[in-house]
């Protein structure tokens, strides 16, 4: 490309980033990674009662998570700044000056009773229902008295009459067109003084040199208005790309009815960044057709506009969990431990006096068995335990029968005069008991596994008396004794 890509990522801090805004930040930050160009992080904070510094540092924390680091914005200042809109006044006020010079731009000074009252009649009559344009047709001499006065008034953009359509090449879309009329003079700056969304956005866009918007498609009706304010500004046109929407499994706009639809959510349900990265890439983009896995690099040599899909994308959680789990189950045993930390001290269980080395050894036993990082707790909390409380349904299941305690005596047994005392070694040792008993095998590692885990369902037997000890482990076995014999 003959001009540097220079593209944004405009989030409003009305709320924590939505998945859908995440992926727009990602394709964003992958097309300017990927053709060398530069990705600016602005806040569009002009929303007073909505906008709030907790929303703003939630999107903050969000994008830094997901590993999609900014060349220009919050922390990270360069030549374009400020990069937050309520710090920008006086460059919307410059701008205005510039359009009112050029004729782009008048004082409207009709109320909302008044407006109200002209559309009104129009849609009775069944005629257009937009601004009558009736303020441009003062005399400017009026106008400017009017206006130094004091008299209420908001500013509006003159739209060339002769405009019939604005036609513009979308980079996903292709060749669109919108009507002019339909567009009337809109309001520039509000009453009070504020820009609007459709003049602040184009003004920032243009003096930092946007080159590419890519957004959702939720934005598209607002393309025509814009590039009528980049061309009464004098600016060229960035190119536009407008992003399908993202669907519920159910053909709906996903929404919070889906479950979690934040990045922070995702986070404290246990995703992973790189898992969530790489599923929300796939909502609408193609690596090759059939590569399901990548590596945020691998996106970057990859990553390109014409293999984005117009069609909207349908998010499927069961998916990204799969996804997840499949990330969880590729990392080694020192990586996963150091992930599974944070989530053993949120579970309120100490790792601290287990060591290092004995939380390698658990690593893979879960790192296969979880899908989220937060299914971590309920699954090992048993180990950590100085004794476990035994489900009774667990209990009906696996100790009641009459040889219950027979078969634990036998297995306690075994357990005292192994030696060494590891999963490999117990499984060898107390594969023999159901023999030696004529029982079958299920009956008796399954009351074994409810006597030390207190559950029916857990980590690997062997594996976990292992982890356990002959001390803890004989303990256990001893309590499930006393209770069946009770």
């Amino acid at each position: 490309m003959s001009t540097p890509v220079r593209v944004r990522f405009a989030p409003s801090p009305t709320g924590h980033l939505h998945i859908g805004g995440a992926r727009t930040a990602i394709y964003n930050w992958a097309f300017a990674r990927h053709t060398g160009g530069t990705f600016v992080l602005r806040i569009d904070d002009t929303d007073p009662e909505r906008s709030t510094e907790e929303n703003t540092q939630a999107i903050l924390r969000s994008m830094d998570w997901l590993g999609l680091d900014w060349d220009e914005g919050p922390g990270t200042e360069g030549a374009f700044g400020p990069y937050f809109q309520t710090q920008r006044a006086t460059t919307y006020a410059a701008a205005l000056q510039a359009l009112r010079a050029a004729g782009n731009a008048y004082p409207c000074f009709c109320s909302a009773e008044e407006l109200e009252s002209k559309r009104e009649t129009a849609r009775l009559k069944g005629g257009y229902a937009g601004y009558d344009r009736a303020c441009r047709r003062m005399a400017p001499d009026a106008a400017a008295a009017r206006v130094e006065a004091g008299d209420a008034h908001v500013w509006r953009l003159a739209v060339p009459e002769d405009r019939t359509e604005v036609t513009f090449t979308d980079a996903i879309r292709g060749d669109l067109s919108f009507p002019a009329s339909a567009l009337d003079d809109f309001v520039l700056v509000r009453t009070d003084g504020t820009p609007t969304y459709n003049y602040a956005t184009v003004v920032d866009d243009a003096l930092m040199e946007i080159t590419h918007i890519i957004r959702g498609d939720d934005h598209l009706s607002n393309t025509p208005r814009q590039i009528l304010v980049f061309e009464a500004l004098g600016h060229a046109v960035p190119t536009f790309a407008h992003l399908s929407m993202i669907l519920g499994p159910d053909g709906k706009r996903l929404s919070k009815r889906h479950g979690a639809a934040s990045v922070e959510a995702f986070r404290a349900e246990g995703f992973l960044p790189e898992a969530v990265h790489n599923y929300l890439t796939l909502l609408g983009w193609s690596y090759d057709g059939e590569t399901t896995i990548f590596s945020a690099a691998q996106l970057i040599e990859e990553f390109e506009l014409s293999r984005v899909s117009k069609n909207p994308a349908i998010f499927d959680p069961e998916k990204l969990a799969w996804l997840n789990g499949v990330y969880i189950r590729e990392m080694d045993a020192a990586t996963f431990t150091d992930r599974m930390l944070p989530w053993l001290e949120a579970a309120g269980l100490d790792a601290a006096p287990r060591g290092r080395e004995w939380l390698e050894r658990l690593a893979p036993l879960v790192s296969e068995r979880v899908k989220r990082l937060d299914e971590i707790g309920p699954m090992v909390t048993f180990l950590f335990a100085e004794d476990v409380r035994i489900d009774q349904a667990a209990q009906d299941k696996a100790l009641s029968d009459p040889r219950a305690s027979e078969l634990l005596r036998a297995a306690r047994s075994v357990m005292l005069e192994i030696e060494p005392f590891t999963g490999e070694t117990l499984e060898t040792a107390l594969k023999a008991v159901p023999a030696a008993l004529e029982i079958k095998p299920k009956v008796v590692f399954q009351a074994l596994r409810v006597a030390v885990t207190g559950t029916t369902v857990s980590l690997p037997l062997f594996e976990s008396l292992e982890l356990l000890g002959r001390e803890a482990s004989v303990r256990r076995i001893d309590a499930a004794i006393a209770l069946v014999e009770a």
